[in-house]
């Protein structure tokens, strides 16, 4: 009887166990429908496609069509996330978007992922893994234009694994094929592919007449003593464009001073294996001159840049007509003067020409310090990044802006292209003042300056050359220096436009 009884208990506990895992499982498919999916919070990826790509479908595009995916689905749309790179082939590859997919699909739980299609996402298997580990956890479906993956599913990521090494085993082949090509161009003395150079057509094969006139002059003229800097100025003052029709700059000068190509010379892997089947614009003995003089040219400039003048004042000094940062140069007369940073624009504002001699300015501040150093007691600081009371208030008023911006765009007030733009306009504002922030050194740079001697040991510090640590002090002392404009007549040094900000000490 008492077997009997033990065994019906059995049944009924084995019964029990049968509905609660059915309901369990009835549960688990009822969450992977569709109809559960109402108001769910969905993640947007797109990447630009590589330039090979069959569909060069761009980033806005793919947006469109997944935020018509997430609408159709019931989502709703909190990430938008954009890698810019065109390949995710290459293991060294940044993918700031992928990343900061991962990290938020890991942290906050997001279920559903929604891509333009698969590859668009992941083209190599690590990628795949990476992502069906956090899927153990959360859960999480993969959502197309066409179909969805359910990466909780046994058959889904067998068939992604499949697609996945399908794509891998593609990339490698071409791979495979154009390391093949290459091979094959430098045997044949071809050029190697690329951006188009300057001088000749985008093959690379035929001469540009007007743009070859002037590589001969830029050769010959550095030859003849003109430095980069000046061969730039002087392109760019005449209006000549580079191959992308930008400024040039002292880099783009010395690529093509070192550019064998121009001597008709064929590179591979880098390293020279003849001559090319192209004409060449250089002769070769030219080519070689040149090298040697910017050899001699280097050496000769690493000598003087370590006999240079050390401005004192570096990282300190502001300009308050546009707040950009001053620092110290030579003038025409190789007198040592600060000027603005922005005297020299990139971005079309205009030039500020505010500049003051080095050697009273800095002899000022110096007197300013020496006096605070001799009645200073100071006990112990720690290390803190300075930045004054305005510009802490405009950074929070710009972050408040950038909240607000995320909010309309989250509610589609606004539509994506602009919300970026904005809010690159917002954060451009931001990184400028962050810039000011000025690192301050712990108090024991002030070991041995402070007391009645602090002139004596400046001077001492000064005659051994160690003006580090005097640059140190004074960014110790003061959070910033700022210059206004001078009132003097010529000749004459205004110390009135001097305003130093000081640190709490």
């Amino acid at each position: 009887m008492e077997t009997t009884t033990a065994g019906n208990a059995q049944v009924r506990a084995r019964q029990a166990r049968e509905r609660a895992v059915a309901r369990v499982a009835a549960g688990q498919q009822k969450e992977r429908s569709r109809e559960s999916w109402q108001g769910e919070d969905a993640a947007i990826y797109c990447r630009v496609p590589h330039i090979k790509d069959k569909d060069q479908t761009s980033v806005d595009r793919q947006e469109r069509i997944c935020r018509d995916v997430v609408e159709s689905l019931g989502l709703v749309a909190r990430h938008v996330f954009i890698d810019p790179n065109r390949s995710v082939w290459q293991r060294d590859r940044k993918r700031p978007g992928w990343d900061a997919l991962l990290k938020v699909a890991g942290n906050r739980g997001i279920r559903h992922i929604v891509v333009y299609h698969p590859d668009r996402l992941m083209r190599q298997p690590w990628d795949l893994e990476e992502l069906l580990k956090i899927s153990e956890e959360h859960g999480i479906i993969l959502h197309g234009k066409a179909s969805h993956r359910d990466l909780s599913d046994p058959d889904d990521r067998h068939y992604l694994r499949g697609e996945v090494a399908h794509a891998c085993r593609s990339s490698d082949d071409t791979s495979r094929r154009l390391q093949d090509a290459m091979v094959d161009r430098a045997r044949d003395g071809k050029p190697q592919t690329g951006a188009r150079r300057y001088g000749y057509t985008k093959t690379g094969m035929e001469i540009v007449a007007e743009e070859a006139a002037i590589v001969r002059w830029m050769f010959e003229s550095f030859l003849n003593g003109m430095t980069p800097h000046a061969i730039s100025d002087d392109l760019n003052r005449r209006g000549i464009p580079t191959a992308q029709g930008k400024r040039w700059s002292i880099p783009t000068v010395l690529r093509l001073l070192d550019s064998r190509h121009v001597a008709g010379i064929r590179v591979f892997r880098g390293q020279e294996i003849g001559s090319g089947i192209w004409p060449a614009i250089i002769d070769p003995a030219m080519f070689r001159e040149v090298q040697e003089r910017r050899a001699f040219r280097s050496a000769a400039t690493r000598e003087q840049y370590e006999h240079r003048t050390f401005y004192l004042l570096r990282g300190l000094l502001w300009c308050t007509k546009c707040g950009a940062r001053m620092s110290g140069r030579p003038d025409t007369g190789g007198r040592p003067v600060y000027v603005c940073t922005n005297f020299r624009p990139t971005d079309g504002s205009a030039k500020c020409y505010r500049r003051a001699g080095a050697a009273s300015l800095e002899s000022f501040i110096k007197d300013a310090a020496i006096t605070l150093l001799e009645r200073l007691d100071v006990t112990g600081a720690a290390t803190t990044a300075m930045l004054t009371d305005d510009d802490k208030a405009a950074i929070e008023a710009d972050q408040a802006e950038l909240a607000e911006l995320k909010a309309m765009w989250d509610t589609q007030e606004i539509k994506t292209h602009e919300y970026r733009a904005m809010r690159k306009k917002v954060q451009d504002r931001i990184d400028k003042r962050q810039a000011k922030t000025i690192i301050r050194p712990g108090v024991e740079v002030l070991d041995g300056m402070i007391g009645p001697d602090a002139r004596k040991t400046w001077d001492a510090h000064e005659q051994a050359g160690n003006c580090e640590r005097l640059n140190a002090v004074l960014r110790f002392l003061f959070a910033a220096i700022r210059l206004d404009e001078s009132r003097a007549a010529n000749g004459s040094f205004d110390y009135g436009r001097i305003h130093i900000e000081q640190n709490d000490l």
